[in-house]
């Protein structure tokens, strides 16, 4: 208890005097976090800003969205936006089919090299897209190792492969490449699932593909949107291929970019084409995030609902259609806890 001559300090001025440190650190921290910001603005965010000033900016003087106005009445501009769309979309589709199906079999087939191979993903991820356009120029194209092979053994004065110079050829090329995008995300989420779950399902008699869909695909739909949205926005964005392969009927976005600037010199059309690109990018990153978000919603109600990682649930089971049969032991597969 405090004695009559001790004077105790207001309730205001004890919460000021605790407040004051907090306020300090807080302005102090926002001291560290203003450099790496002003470095991000003049790096990244200052040039974005120039090309778009770029775009309002014609010729004449003033500023104005007719090269916006101009761009999007050219013939040109619909069909490379068409192509690169088309393309996109399908590198896509490929990349995640022929990705979930390799990864499937790395993951949970048992084969002399699984490992290994699966660490030449990690390898394979860093090569240039140029380099595996030149690998395929050299076994299909038109001089290449495959239509050589066919001169050889019929006489013919050519061989008949001659697609890589189609948008099929920058098809495959995307495909090949990109492939490796979606297993890398594919592989980490396959070695999370639970072992349990898997021997569980085919005691109850599951078939593999009824195994794979209620039981493994759930667990990797996060990995396989983000693994498919990051190949859309790369395919979206990609020069490199297009221009090894040598399609020149083939007009993405970032060609039509190039075309302009360099060869045309239409500086300004080619920062109206590039925003165009960049909006395409951002929201399809939007898009990617609310997938993602989604996908976490369910997954979380799923698993608030019993879904056990140690076993697999009886809704999992009633799903699977194996229900009518016997468990091992005798006990019937509905016969909860």
């Amino acid at each position: 208890m405090a004695s009559a001559g001790t004077k105790r300090p207001a309730r205001g001025a004890t919460a000021g005097a605790a407040l004051r440190p907090a306020r300090g650190a807080t302005a102090g921290a926002a001291l560290w976090v203003l450099p790496p910001l002003a470095a991000l603005a003049l790096v990244l965010l200052y040039p974005l800003a120039l090309v778009v000033r770029q775009t309002v900016s014609p010729e004449d003087g003033g500023a104005s969205l007719a090269p916006y106005v101009q761009v999007f009445a050219e013939a040109s501009f619909h069909e490379a936006l068409t192509t690169t769309v088309l393309i996109a979309v399908g590198a896509t589709a490929g990349a995640l089919l022929l990705g979930l199906t390799l990864s499937l079999v790395i993951a949970f087939v048992p084969f002399p090299g699984g490992k290994a191979l699966s660490r030449f993903i990690d390898v394979f991820l860093a090569f240039p897209s140029f380099l595996i356009t030149l690998a395929l120029l050299f076994l299909y194209g038109t001089v290449g190792v495959a239509n050589g092979l066919w001169t050889d053994l019929t006489g013919a004065p050519h061989g008949p492969l001659d697609f890589l110079h189609t948008p099929w050829g920058v098809l495959l090329a995307e495909v090949t490449y990109f492939t490796p995008f979606v297993m890398r995300p594919l592989l980490a989420a396959f070695s999370q699932v639970e072992t349990g779950q898997l021997e569980a399902a085919a005691a109850l008699g599951a078939r593999p593909g009824r195994i794979v869909r209620t039981v493994i695909l759930p667990e990797a739909l996060p990995a396989l949107a983000a693994g498919g949205s990051l190949v859309l926005v790369l395919c979206l964005n990609e020069f490199g291929i297009v221009l090894f392969t040598g399609a020149k009927g083939v007009v993405t976005l970032p060609t039509l970019v190039y075309t302009k600037a360099i060869l045309d010199g239409d500086y300004t059309g080619a920062c109206v084409v590039a925003v165009v690109n960049i909006v395409l990018s951002v929201a399809l990153y939007v898009l990617y995030r609310t997938l993602i978000s989604r996908t976490g919603m369910s997954r979380t109600g799923m698993s608030r609902t019993g879904m056990s990682r140690s076993g697999v649930s009886r809704s999992e089971v009633s799903r699977m259609g194996v229900g009518s049969g016997p468990c091992p032991g005798g006990a019937s597969p509905h016969a909860g806890a």
